[in-house]
């Protein structure tokens, strides 16, 4: 028997995505100041464009665009620093830009965010589809419950989390109902000979009625490469995790460490298990940033070069508006949990698991935000601490910017070839290859498993046959 190893016992190879909003001043602020912070440019497409590009020829599997639909909460009694400083205002509709991306590249997956109140579930239904045939198969949807922005669309206030996981549920029911169940395969004929376009019999009407959706269907663009596109979710409560045990192919992720992140990851694969689920049927995707230096005393200066361009009261605006916190009026020693919160819990505990559970206090809110999630070193140190997240088992990191492109074209530079030469990254992808859906990147199939409750709508609508009459 040869010695060798086997392909087994190969290392598991990252995913990587980069993880952008199109906006000046995403989550480390305070950058587009700087001469490299090329993100000022966030209203010009060519900036977009270009970065796809280079991207795609890095190897990145995708690019992640994160988004807002209202303002953060108050700082220091007013929202007028969100404004002074760009912390996410102005900011840009994603789902416009895809096309143009798509159009620019072959391999590199496309991801936005969206939630249920900005717009009807059919009308999103027939924009991604659109976009998923648009990218031959390249869409993702980053799944999200819409913390902010609720007035702009006509809501007093907005749900409690329970209430808006609910219609989250209903929500992607009409979806799944739209892309899954609506068309049936090979109802799409395009016969020249005959002159059949579509067989209406393999057409259905969905008549969907719910609480807060009635509709009709059929879903007006014929399945994508796809159907649905690729599901991401971000929510990290317990109410978040079980969507996504539920829904989700892919969770983004914000643990402090990897123990913290193998526990987390543990457990939602455990809730997927028990909604009749296979483990392995969700990714996880760690949020990480990088400073990389020749050598470590190099990264470390580069960190402390860093650390004096960030707007610290952005990183605390940032985060007291993403709990519900006005964080401007508190002294630093202040405990968290002494200040009353109604917003996200996500980010509360995120904080006590990185002070080792003790009461978080505003100092830390500084120093982990800017901090967190931060890996400092050589390319290689940089691969040893990738190397214990992927053995913690996350499947992907989401890799945030300083600056765009600056900290991208860094990483694929100088990480991504030791990452490669480790079994920590997969190989560039042929230019020339044939397209391949995002889905048969990650998963190695085109469609939604059979597994997931997408796939119960298929054929749900197909009229069952006659009955044989007896003789």
């Amino acid at each position: 028997m040869s010695g060798g190893s086997s392909a087994a016992d190969a290392p598991r190879p990252l995913h990587f995505a980069a993880f952008v909003m199109n906006t000046a001043s995403h989550i480390t602020h305070g950058l587009w100041r700087q001469p490299e912070g090329e993100q000022l440019r966030f209203n010009e497409l060519d900036l977009w464009v270009d970065l796809a590009k280079t991207l795609e020829a890095g190897g990145f599997d995708a690019i992640f665009f994160a988004d807002v639909v209202g303002l953060y909460g108050d700082y220091r009694g007013d929202w007028d620093f969100h404004a002074e400083l760009g912390l996410q205002i102005p900011s840009n509709d994603p789902l416009v830009i895809l096309s143009a991306l798509a159009s620019h590249t072959k391999h590199l997956g496309l991801a936005f965010t969206a939630g249920p109140i900005q717009q009807p579930p059919f009308n999103l239904a027939r924009q991604v589809a659109t976009l998923d045939h648009a990218s031959d198969g390249r869409i993702a949807w980053n799944v999200v419950s819409n913390l902010l922005g609720w007035k702009n669309f006509g809501h007093d206030e907005r749900y409690d989390l329970d209430d808006r996981y609910a219609l989250l549920d209903e929500y992607l029911d009409v979806l799944y109902k739209l892309w899954e169940g609506s068309w049936d395969e090979g109802a799409l004929l395009q016969d020249r000979t005959s002159g059949l376009h579509a067989d209406p019999s393999k057409i259905h009407k969905i008549h969907h009625e719910s609480a807060h959706y009635r509709v009709e269907g059929p879903a007006l663009v014929a399945p994508s490469p796809q159907r649905t596109p690729l599901i991401f979710q971000a929510g990290s409560s317990p109410v978040g995790r079980d969507f996504a045990a539920r829904h989700a192919e892919a969770q983004f992720i914000a643990s402090p460490d990897p123990d913290n992140a193998r526990a987390l990851i543990d457990d939602t694969r455990r809730l997927a298990a028990s909604h009749g689920r296979r483990r392995d049927d969700l990714k996880f995707f760690q949020g990480l940033s990088f400073v990389v230096g020749a050598t470590e005393d190099e990264a470390r200066a580069r960190e402390r070069e860093l650390e004096e361009q960030i707007d610290v009261d952005g990183q605390i605006a940032h985060f007291g508006g993403s709990v519900g916190i006005d964080l401007g009026g508190y002294d630093p020693d202040t405990p968290i949990d002494q200040v009353h919160t109604e917003g996200g819990q996500s980010g509360l505990a995120w904080l006590r698991e990185s002070t080792g559970g003790r009461a978080p206090t505003l100092e830390d809110v500084v120093r982990l935000r800017a901090r967190g999630g931060r890996v400092v070193g050589t390319p290689e140190q940089i691969a040893d601490r990738l190397a214990a997240w992927r053995d913690a088992g996350v499947d992907g990191i989401n890799v945030i910017n300083a600056t765009i492109p600056g900290s991208y074209v860094e990483f694929i530079d100088h990480v991504l070839p030791v990452l490669r030469e480790r079994g920590l990254a997969a190989a560039i992808p042929d230019p020339d290859a044939p397209a391949q859906t995002l889905r048969a990147r990650l998963f190695g199939t085109d469609r939604l498993s059979d597994r997931h409750p997408a796939a119960a709508y298929r054929g749900a609508f197909t009229p069952l046959p006659a009955p044989i009459a007896a003789d």
